[in-house]
């Protein structure tokens, strides 16, 4: 599981994700210059970190690199949400709370990755067993009218 980006790394590498090509320090710093003070060498570790840590991969271009990432920002926050996930004692509760979070937006996009992933693998809600989630977690404004039928089309 990758470790949460820290501030830096991420405002980095949502350029890197971003403009989804290779990409040099100086192409970096000059964007984050538009929001704040930051000097060349800093974006330099910051990339150079984000290298070794696995995030990106550098190829030599002169006495520069050039940047790109190995994975997209998608992959990144599946990873973190399924770390997170797996760290509950209690897994369906878990999903069950944090559906509850959700926007009509998210949920909608949630509906459409099943459609996508998984048709065959719905189980509907009156097929969990009772032990699993809960009622007094499940919000009735929140619970699905149609819990086998999610369908989906894409990432964003």
């Amino acid at each position: 599981m990758p470790r949460p980006l820290g501030e830096l790394e991420d405002s980095v590498m949502t350029r890197v994700w971003k403009w989804n090509r290779p990409v040099t320090v100086r192409e970096v710093l000059e964007d984050l210059q538009q929001e704040r003070s930051i000097a060349y060498t800093t974006v330099m570790t910051v990339l150079d970190n984000l290298h070794q840590k696995g995030w990106v991969r550098r190829e030599a271009e002169g006495r520069a690199y050039r940047y790109e990432a190995v994975s997209t920002r998608a992959a990144y926050a599946a990873a973190l949400m399924n770390e997170a996930w797996s760290q509950s004692d209690n897994p369906a509760a878990a999903l069950v709370a944090f559906f509850g979070m959700m926007s009509a937006e998210q949920r909608e996009a949630l509906s459409d990755a099943m459609r996508i992933v998984a048709p065959a693998a719905q189980v509907p809600v009156s097929q969990v067993p009772d032990s699993q989630v809960p009622e007094s977690q499940v919000p009735v404004s929140q619970a699905p009218e149609n819990p086998g039928a999610a369908e989906s089309e894409a990432e964003r």
